[in-house]
C-alpha cells in the first residue's frame, strides 16, 4: 500500500518552547493589536517536520537537544510527549530551554524573537544517534550549526539520504562546502523577490556545487524542484492565509513523504507545494490529509524543462 510507512525518518535538532500569537494585522510602530489566538507550542523545524510526518502515518523519530530544568522545558516536554513521535527528552539543569515568540499575520509573514545559547546547542553533541542505523531519511536544519555534521556524516556513511533545510543560506559558500558533500536534498527559501533571488539561478548554483536535489520555495512565486536531469516549476495556489508558521516544514515533510514512496520529482514538488499552501490556512502545525494535498496538487500548473 502506497501510504504505508517505508522505514523511519529521523529528525535531528534543537527542541524549543514556542509561544504562537496569531494577529489580524501588524500594529503600527509603538502601537498594539488584538491577538486572535495564543498557543503554547514547540519548535524548531526538526520537531515540526517530525510531527507533520507522523500525522500522515509516516514512522518518524525525533532526536532533540536537551531542555532546561525550568518551566518552559517542562511545558515543551509535555507537548512533544503527546505528538505520538518516539522521542526521549533529556532535562539538563545546566542549560536554559530555548524560548521563542512567533507572531503570525495574514500576509503569511512571521515575526519572531528567540533566545538560544551555545550551551544548549552543545547538548546535541551528546544525543544518541543509534536510530540512524535503521533510518530511511535524516532531516536537519542549517541553523543548528556544526552540531548537525555528526549525524549528517553518520547517515551518509550508512547510505541514508540526508535532507538539509538551508533557508536563505544558498550563497553561504563556507556553509555549503561543509554540508553539500553529505547532503542529498537541499531546501532553500527565496520568498523575498525584492532581494533579486532567481529560483533557477539558486538551483543551478547548488547543483553545480554538488547538491543532488534542490528545492527552492518562492512563496507566491511557487517552487522550483531540480536535479541534474530536470527542473520542475510548480505554481502557488491562492489560499486564505491564517498562519505561515510551519509552511516550510510542511513542504519538507511532504517532499520526504513522497520521496520515500518512490514518487517522481514532479509529483513530490506538486504535493509539497500543495501541503505547504494548505498549512497556511490553519493556525499551528496541523496538516491537511494526504488526499486533500493530492487533490490540490493535481490542480497546480507545472512547467518542466532540462
Amino acid at each position: 500500500m502506497e501510504n504505508s510507512s517505508p522505514g523511519e525518518v529521523v529528525c535531528f535538532g534543537v527542541l524549543s518552547y514556542l509561544q504562537l500569537l496569531v494577529v489580524d494585522q501588524v500594529p503600527v510602530y509603538n502601537q498594539g493589536t488584538p491577538i486572535s489566538q495564543l498557543t503554547d507550542s514547540y519548535g524548531d523545524d526538526a520537531a515540526i517536520v517530525a510531527g507533520m510526518l507522523h500525522q500522515w502515518g509516516q514512522k518518524t523519530r525525533l532526536i532533540p537537544s536537551a531542555v532546561g530544568d525550568d518551566e518552559l522545558g517542562r511545558k515543551v516536554a509535555d507537548t512533544v510527549s503527546d505528538l505520538g513521535v518516539p522521542v526521549s527528552v533529556v532535562v539538563d539543569p545546566a542549560v536554559a530551554t530555548v524560548a521563542e515568540i512567533s507572531i503570525a499575520d495574514p500576509s503569511g509573514a512571521r515575526t519572531f524573537f528567540y533566545h538560544r545559547t551555545p550551551e544548549l546547542l552543545a547538548t546535541l553533541d551528546a544525543a544518541d544517534l543509534a536510530p540512524l542505523e535503521n533510518a530511511a531519511y535524516l532531516y536537519v536544519d542549517w541553523y543548528d550549526g556544526d552540531h548537525i555534521m555528526r549525524p549528517m556524516r553518520g547517515a551518509s556513511q550508512l547510505g541514508v539520504p540526508v535532507f538539509v533545510n538551508l533557508e536563505d543560506q544558498h550563497a553561504n559558500a563556507d556553509l555549503l562546502s561543509k554540508l553539500l558533500p553529505v547532503a542529498t536534498v537541499c531546501q532553500v527559501s527565496a520568498d523575498k523577490p525584492e532581494k533579486g533571488d532567481g529560483l533557477e539561478s539558486i538551483a543551478d548554483t547548488l547543483l553545480e556545487a554538488g547538491a543532488g536535489v534542490v528545492l527552492v520555495t518562492g512563496g507566491s512565486r511557487g517552487c522550483l524542484a531540480a536535479d541534474m536531469g530536470q527542473k520542475v516549476w510548480v505554481s502557488a495556489p491562492q489560499v486564505h492565509v491564517v498562519d505561515g508558521n510551519g509552511a516550510g516544514s510542511a513542504f519538507s515533510a511532504a517532499y520526504i513523504y513522497g520521496s520515500l514512496r518512490g514518487w517522481d520529482l514532479e509529483r513530490c514538488a506538486r504535493f509539497a507545494t500543495a501541503q505547504s499552501s494548505l498549512k497556511c490556512g490553519v493556525p499551528g502545525y496541523t496538516v491537511a490529509t494526504i488526499a486533500e494535498g493530492e487533490r490540490l496538487a493535481a490542480t497546480l500548473s507545472v512547467e518542466t524543462g532540462p
